[in-house]
């Protein structure tokens, strides 16, 4: 019987942050103590070693992600302990996990196994209270320009036009769409309002683009958040609360400091969704470690089709960072379900539909080479796998001339990995020719359909008569030379999330755009993505306890 993650979590011997800070070559006067275990580090950190060479940046990405799991956060965790085993000195730079995956279906981001990040329980729940900070930073913004039109309109907002939702870090799908001010006239003026999931907040997007607070005050202010009766643009710095908002993530800003089971430093920092944000860490925590370690290893959410691709297109466009090398993890149970066998029937041995999935990393491989960049397949190994299957797909990798190792960090943590970190010491010392794939100059639809095209496999996107009307008026703004942040369904490389493999020849539909002026990009929502998930039918929160002493059952 398998411990899980949480188990062995519970069971790991952590060291004193202000241990892990010295490790990590943090000056211990540098941190900000949350309990034993967890720490803020200051941003004078990355000041006072700006003149410093960068460490070797590698990305760790993936497959389209199913229900029988990659183990991306895994494989990251368990890297960075590998590095440590080989005599180099690394970081591993990560995001912070959402409360609504917590609590719903997909679970936490704190790795598993033995390649954890601990403390896990807190890291899971409210952590530093980042979230709570983005929250609040997001919701004072919809107070207060709700609290505008209330009391007179000067700015002569049109409440038909406010595009600035609330959030909340939770799945919660009957906030979608909802009526505010309802009642009595002091209750504030009726209008159509809705929630996002606060990980898909223009607030997170912006904390992660960030290069200091002033930077981050600044860059709240450009917020879009509605349109006047003129039809011209109205941004949050209107409302005059850019200095309240940054005075609320103050503290937020900045990195945080933890461990993984083996008692390696790890930044973990932000936490935008790559399904509908832009689904990387924050640039201040990777800069940070880039500052710190020889070797960064960082994620992306979910596969290269969306983490990745936002990653390489608008995280290092914007912070100026320049890319290593790509890790991409394939599972055997994932590859067989792209290559259409029933989750139910996953355990069971099946070479040639492993064998016909591998079209979906195939696809993924392809894409990480449009960016110019070295790669290498880690194979994540899971106890279900057979020799059979592991042999086949070791043999297909080597076949068609890809770099490949065998990951089993879930099971022995750093020790799983080493042949992984050996490669890729050699990788990233390799010459290459990263460069992103479009030119923001370029138009709108020019720059969807290069990432349809290059990413997904698609032949053509076709746009809602909303959308066209939203091109023209960013056009208009001139708001049209900026990256684009598309929302797209992570299973699948089409909208269609039931849809699996790689396909050809389909169409992606745009329905709606929209800027996010703050961040610098703009977002492209396609078929029926949600910004705001719901939760499963049985929520991971039903299994859930904790007892009258503290201690916590059935996370993970």
């Amino acid at each position: 019987m398998y411990k899980t993650d949480l188990e062995i979590a519970q069971e790991a011997t952590m060291m004193k942050i202000d241990e892990i800070a010295k490790k990590a070559g943090i000056p211990v006067e540098d941190i900000e103590y949350y309990g034993n275990y967890k720490a803020k580090v200051s941003l004078d950190v990355l000041k006072e070693r700006k003149n410093e060479e960068d460490g070797k940046l590698i990305l760790v990405t993936a497959i389209n992600p199913t229900k029988a799991g990659e183990g991306k956060s895994t494989t990251t965790v368990g890297l960075v302990d590998a590095f440590q085993k080989i005599g180099k000195n690394a970081m591993v730079a990560l995001r912070e996990p959402s409360l609504g995956p917590v609590f719903g279906l997909k679970g936490g981001a704190a790795g598993g196994g033995y390649a954890q990040v601990v403390p896990m329980e807190d890291i899971n729940l409210h952590f530093t209270g980042d979230m709570h900070a983005i929250t609040t930073c997001n919701n004072l913004i919809s107070a207060c320009l709700d609290n505008h039109i209330h009391q007179g309109n000067v700015l002569n907002i049109d409440k038909d036009r406010v595009v600035f939702k609330r959030v909340l870090d939770m799945n919660d799908r009957v906030l979608r769409q909802v009526e505010v001010g309802l009642g009595p006239k002091a209750n504030g003026v009726e209008r159509k309002d809705g929630f996002n999931i606060t990980v898909a907040s223009e607030v997170m997007a912006v904390l992660c683009l960030a290069d200091s607070l002033m930077d981050l005050k600044e860059k709240l202010g450009n917020m879009l958040v509605a349109y006047n009766m003129d039809g011209e643009a109205v941004y949050v710095k209107d409302l005059e609360i850019a200095g309240a908002l940054a005075m609320v993530m103050k503290d937020a800003i900045k990195p945080n400091l933890v461990q993984t089971i083996e008692n390696n430093p790890v930044l973990i920092h932000g936490g935008p969704f790559a399904n509908i944000a832009h689904g990387c860490n924050s640039v201040l925590a990777t800069k940070t470690c880039l500052k710190l370690a020889d070797y960064v290893i960082t994620e992306a959410g979910f596969g290269a089709d969306l983490g990745a691709e936002k990653f390489l297109d608008i995280k290092c466009r914007k912070a100026n960072l320049k890319p290593n090398a790509v890790v991409i993890v394939a599972t055997i149970r994932a590859l067989k379900q792209h290559g259409n066998i029933a989750y139910e029937d996953l355990q069971k041995e099946n070479v040639d539909a492993m064998l016909e999935g591998c079209c979906n990393l195939k696809k993924h491989i392809e894409t990480i080479q449009a960016f110019g960049l070295p790669y290498v397949v880690a194979i994540n190994e899971f106890a279900t796998d057979t020799k059979e299957e592991v042999e086949a797909l070791q043999d297909w990798c080597k076949t068609h001339g890809h770099p490949m190792a065998l990951s089993q960090v879930w099971a022995k943590g750093g020790a799983g990995a080493v042949d992984l970190a050996e490669i890729l010491v050699d990788l990233v010392e390799m010459e290459n020719n990263y460069k992103p794939l479009y030119e923001v100059e370029d138009t709108i639809e020019n720059k969807i359909l290069t990432i349809a095209q290059t990413c997904y496999g698609a032949k053509d996107v076709a746009y809602s008569e909303e959308a066209k009307e939203q091109i023209a008026l960013f056009e208009k703004n001139g708001w049209d030379n900026l990256p684009i942040c598309m929302a797209k369904v992570p299973t699948s490389l089409t909208d269609d999330a039931k849809i699996c493999g790689a396909p050809k020849d389909f169409t992606i539909t745009i329905r709606e755009l929209r800027p996010s002026l703050g961040a610098g990009f703009i977002v492209a929502l396609t078929g029926s993505v949600m910004t705001m998930p719901g939760l499963p039918k049985v929520p991971a929160a039903n299994r859930m306890d904790i007892d009258e002493e503290g201690n916590i059952v059935g996370l993970f």
